[in-house]
This record gives C-alpha cells, structure tokens and sequence, in this order.
C-alpha cells in the first residue's frame, strides 16, 4: 500500500514527465537549441539572464538562428549581421510584432508606440514621426535646443573647476530636459523633485525589463507582486509617472501653443480633436500619456548611457581625444555652436562617436519582436506569436564585418583618404519595421553633446588614478560603471 507522500511524488514525477515531453514534442516545430525544462524552460542554464554570452555559447553549438523556451514561451534568436539582416528584414511585416507578455501588458496596457501591436502601433507610429518631422528634428532650426541643453551642462563641469566629478547626473538631467523640452515645451530645474523622481523612475524601470524579478514576475505575477519588493517598487515607479504626466498634460491642455514653438503634447492633442468620432482612430489622452512614456524611457537611458561611455572612452584614449579636438580647432574654431550638418565637414569625429556606439554596444539585444502570423525566418518555419530576439552585440562585434571588432578603433568608419563611411552592419537603433523611432534625435544628440563638450573641455582621469573598469553593468542597457573624470577647460 502506497503511502500519502509516495503518492504526492509519483504524482509530482509524473507532471515533471509529462510536462518535459510536451515541451519536447512543441520543440520539433522551431529551430534547434538546448533542451528545455519543465516550467523554467532554458532560465535556469541562463541564470534567468538573457546574456549576450550565453548566446555568443549557444550560436556555436546549434548555429545562427536557435531557440531558448523562456518557462514554456519558445524564443527565436537571431546570432550575426546575416542573422539578424534577414530575420528581420526579409519578413519584415511578418516579424512587426511586440510579445504581449504579463509585465509588458501591465506597464503599457497594450497603448503608446513601444509594445503596442497592429493598427493602434502603427497609427501611433505613423503619427510620432510626422509629427517629429514637422516639428523640424533634423533641420538645422531646431539645433538650438540641443545646443541650448549642451551649454547648460558645459557651464555645470566649468564650476567643477577641473576637480574630479561623476558626470552620470549632469549628464542624465540634461538628455531628460531635451525630451522634456520636446514634449512638454518646457524643461526641468535640476533641483526639481519631481524631475529627480521622474529620472529614477525611468532608470528603475529600464532596469527591471532585464532582470531576475522580471522572469519572476513573468512566471507568476501573483506570488512576485506579494512577495518581491522590486516588483512592488516597479508599480510604485509606474504609478508616480502616470500621476505626473497626467498633471502636466492637464495643466498643458489650458495653455496650447499656436505658434512654431508647437511641443509634441500640442500635436497630439490637435489630433484627438481632429479625430473625434473617427471608429478607425486611436488617439486619446490615455495612448498619449504612454506614447509620451515610450519616448522617455526609449530617449533618456540609451543617449545618456552613450554619453557616459562617450567620456569614458576620451580618457582612456587620450590620443583620440586629441585627434577629435585638433580636427575641431581646425575646421570649426573654439567659439562655434555645433548644428547637426556639421557632421559632414568632421568625418573624424562622426566616426569616433559611430565606434562610441558600436564598442560601447549598449543594447546586447534588441528589444523582442514577435512573429504575427505563420512565416519563415532563415529556413526554418515559425509559427505565429513566437518571439523572435536580435543580438544586436552580435551584428555589431560580427568578425566577419568588422576588421578589428574587440578593439576601439574609429577606422572602422573612415576610408583610406580620410572620409566617413558608413557601414551596413552599423544597427545599433536595430533594423526592420521596428527601428528606433527615436534615431534621429539620438544621432543629433551625440554629435552637438560630444562636439560641445570636447570643444570646450579636456577630459582626464583624476591624479594618482591610472586604470578604470570597462565592465559594463548588466540590465536593460549596459552602463559603464561608476568613474569619476576631470574636465579641463581648454
């Protein structure tokens, strides 16, 4: 006779058996990859981590396109610029999709731009870069705002006096008031305790897409959100950002713009006018407040980490920091306001802030797409709302397109005389339907940001500091870690 906790094993043995073979029996349907588990899938081999190390590992072993089952959800991996080309270009429209997962669902309702799906994504896409455009991002009369927020932060380092400083806040508070500006038509004081909270917020939550709690929560968001702080913290981010742009749009709505000056809320809100009555129209204050969030948390973590590593590099390289100064000297003089088009008259400098993006390598893994019908990628057949994961850090570290891919080296963007080039394995706003929205203004922010700054600046290690830590640290975007520079006025 069996006893009590005979049985409760046999039976737990059992479910572990019959749920291993049906993830076998799912398995035959995609691309090879390492064998999954009941329940965890393949989170436990990737110590609930998706790293671009262990997919650097696991390419090796089943090839360029594989799968990893996150619990029992099947993810396709595209590993290598040819990879990742095809995969998400060949099909493109077939691969548009966002994974409508638990977290995804919660912080975005299935609104905004970012992890929004079908007609909503796509009028809501449609919408911010037209709007973007009229609003006159990547013409020369709307430099001044960048050049505006560079010279706010030239004058913070200036009262540093060249004495050692972590520039991570100065340089977070002035990408943060650049979208502000944009959206809003104002920016922050840095002594504002809402423009701190905001920051943080965004941080905190950029953080959580790439962590264990977020697994966690994914496996099962009743037990997380009781029993994890950092979940109860990411809820309690999400709710302070909801309340704030839901008081500035308020206080917006009784003051519209009518002149060139126009702020994107303005456009907006033209829009939910316009198309008032409209069954097919997706506009309304609650897709606007997202809309609003997606193009913070997509516009202040990936320019400022950039810019972070941007200064990082100068100091460890000071032979290329040289070289940038004495072409800047040369062609534009000390006292110029950098404009977007000036990028053309400094091929040395737009390829040293290109190779800042290709070494620095911020997001290993594009954000995920999901295949929204039945299709095909590299081969093999892949059926409808599976995710499909580009390593971005894979096209960008590709060794059979770059000459020298572990190495800084901004040759790689400059032909024998001198020139700029671009290259086609260049994709760190990812490729596709799903592009960066905010490319532009990323690309405007880096070169007037970094022209500026090295203009006016020198910028060393502290005395008696000989080595820094390259490392970068994990989560949504890779950071360098903590450092402290000076910054020498020239």
């Amino acid at each position: 006779m069996l006893t009590v906790s005979e049985v409760l094993v046999f039976f737990v043995l059992s479910l572990l058996l019959i749920e291993f073979l049906k993830l076998q029996w799912m398995r035959r349907h995609f691309p090879p990859g390492p064998t999954p588990y009941p329940f965890f899938g393949n989170l436990l081999q990737m110590n609930f981590k998706i790293h671009h190390e262990h997919l650097k590992k696991m390419a090796k072993i089943h090839g360029n396109i594989f799968t990893l089952w996150l619990s029992n959800t099947p993810a396709v991996v595209l590993q290598g610029f040819q990879a990742v080309k095809e995969g998400l270009t060949a099909h493109a429209e077939d691969v548009a999709g966002r994974p409508e997962e638990r977290i995804f669902q919660f912080l975005t309702r299935g609104k905004g731009v970012l992890f929004s799906n079908g007609h909503l994504w796509k009028q809501q896409r449609r919408f911010g870069m037209a709007t973007m455009r009229k609003m006159g991002l990547g013409k020369k009369e709307k430099d001044y705002l960048l050049q505006e927020e560079a010279a706010v932060l030239v004058e913070y380092l200036q009262k540093t006096n060249g004495k050692p400083l972590d520039p991570t806040m100065p340089v977070v508070h002035m990408v943060a008031n650049v979208i502000c500006s944009i959206m809003f038509g104002h920016r922050f004081s840095r002594d504002d305790e809402n423009f701190h909270r905001l920051i943080e917020s965004f941080d905190y939550l950029a953080a959580f897409l790439n962590s264990v709690s977020f697994f966690m929560y994914e496996l099962s968001p009743w037990l997380a959100g009781h029993f994890l702080p950092s979940v109860k913290k990411m809820k309690s981010c999400r709710a302070f950002l909801d309340t704030l742009f839901v008081k500035e749009l308020e206080s917006l709505k009784g003051k519209r713009n009518l002149d060139e000056n126009r702020h994107f809320i303005d456009y907006y809100l033209d829009e939910i006018d316009k198309t008032k009555g409209d069954p097919d129209a997706t506009f309304d204050e609650e897709n606007l407040i997202q809309v609003v969030a997606d193009l913070f948390v997509a516009g202040i973590e990936t320019t400022a980490t950039t810019l972070l590593w941007a200064l990082l590099y100068m100091v460890i390289y000071p032979d290329i920091q040289e070289k940038v100064q004495k072409e800047l000297d040369a062609v534009v003089g000390c006292s110029h306001a950098f404009c977007y088009e000036d990028r053309k008259r400094l091929p040395y400098t737009n390829a040293v802030i290109h190779e800042i993006q290709r070494y620095s390598n911020i997001l290993l893994i594009a954000l995920p797409r999901m295949s929204v019908k039945d299709t095909e990628l590299l081969g093999y057949r892949i059926p409808k709302n599976t995710v499909v994961l580009a390593n971005i850090d894979s096209v960008l570290a590709d060794p059979g397109k770059w000459e020298t891919p572990d190495q800084f080296n901004p040759g790689h963007f400059l032909d024998k005389d001198g020139n700029f080039v671009n290259r086609e394995a260049f994709l760190p706003f990812a490729i596709g339907h799903r592009v960066c929205m905010g490319e532009l203004l990323a690309r405007m922010e880096l070169f007037i940001v970094f022209s500026t700054l090295l203009q006016a600046f020198t910028f060393t290690l502290p005395e008696g500091v000989k080595e820094v830590n390259t490392k970068f640290v994990f989560g949504s975007t890779m950071k360098p870690p903590p450092y402290q520079i000076c910054a020498i006025p020239r």
